[in-house]
């Protein structure tokens, strides 16, 4: 291990770690990198062997009792030798004490298993050009009912709404609250946050985002597979091409019948898992989670 030291990610590393992650063929999004920094600025570690950067890896934390696995690359050159693992417990040591959850290769899950690691779900991308979203453009109508979502729901731009209204109902889907990293996700140049609402509540959320290829939705909350699918269709039409993928759990079954219904396609899969119990969420109404790499 002589050379090799650990500290903390430049912005310059951000956008490397970015690049190493479409390498890898997760298709990050072309300004994750803006939010995460908020959600942890601290959170991000590379290893750098004679001052080369050879692997990386996210540990965020989140309020006082969870934390993320995330962005864990080793250069393939410089795999099976150490540095990864001198990593993973950087990362580890930094959430000591806290929940952590990660998404994973499913590969990979007998490894984080003897990190202490236990399933809870699998994640599965789908792709694909949803029937009824209509052709691509940058969209229109985002203050008009939403075709299906239900009598009395109408589809708005997330940011006419207070945004501690949003706030507290992204908390349904996460352990600890982030509103930070929430303000920065939704309102960065170039992405699309819609909600969907009826007499005063929040029925729904949804965010789209470009990516490498095909832009990603995440998170995609709903009270019911109608605002889901609602959400979904007027989304898309913010992707120039129409394609889209969107990072759907298995442990909300009408997620998964929702998006093969509409036409996508499974592409990618990644294994939830936390050290202890899983947090109590609304999976019911979690229709694509917000990021395989933050949580």
């Amino acid at each position: 291990m002589t050379g090799f030291e650990i500290t903390g990610a430049s912005a310059a590393d951000m956008e490397l770690m970015r690049g190493w992650a479409d390498e890898e063929g997760w298709n990050p999004g072309d300004s994750d990198r803006f939010a995460f920094a908020v959600a942890d600025p601290e959170g991000f570690l590379v290893g750098r062997l004679d001052g080369e950067p050879v692997a990386c890896i996210s540990a965020v934390r989140y309020g006082a009792g969870f934390g993320f696995i995330g962005f864990y690359i080793a250069r393939p050159a410089f795999r099976g030798q150490g540095y990864g693992i001198r990593l993973w417990d950087a990362g580890m040591e930094r959430l000591a004490g806290r929940l952590v959850g990660l998404d994973g290769v499913v590969a990979q899950q007998d490894n984080y298993r003897k990190s202490g690691f236990r399933h809870a779900w699998n994640n599965v991308r789908y792709e694909g050009v949803p029937e009824g979203a209509g052709g691509g453009g940058d969209g229109d109508g985002d203050g008009v009912t939403g075709a299906g979502a239900g009598a009395g729901t109408t589809i708005v731009d997330a940011a006419s709404l207070p945004f501690g209204l949003l706030a507290a109902y992204d908390r349904r889907f996460f352990p600890e609250p982030r509103a930070a990293f929430l303000s920065a996700w939704t309102g960065l140049p170039g992405r699309t946050a819609l909600a969907a609402v009826r007499d005063g509540r929040i029925e729904g959320l949804g965010v789209i985002r470009p990516c490498s290829a095909a832009h990603r939705i995440g998170p995609l909350y709903a009270a019911d597979p109608a605002v889901a699918a609602a959400l979904l269709r007027r989304l898309a039409r913010h992707a120039p091409s129409g394609l889209v993928s969107v990072d759907v759990p298995d442990a909300n079954p009408r997620a998964a019948e929702l998006v093969a219904g509409l036409g996508l396609a499974p592409v990618f899969e990644t294994a939830r898992m936390y050290t202890g119990p899983a947090p109590d969420l609304a999976l019911a109404e979690l229709f694509g989670v917000t990021s395989l790499e933050l949580g």
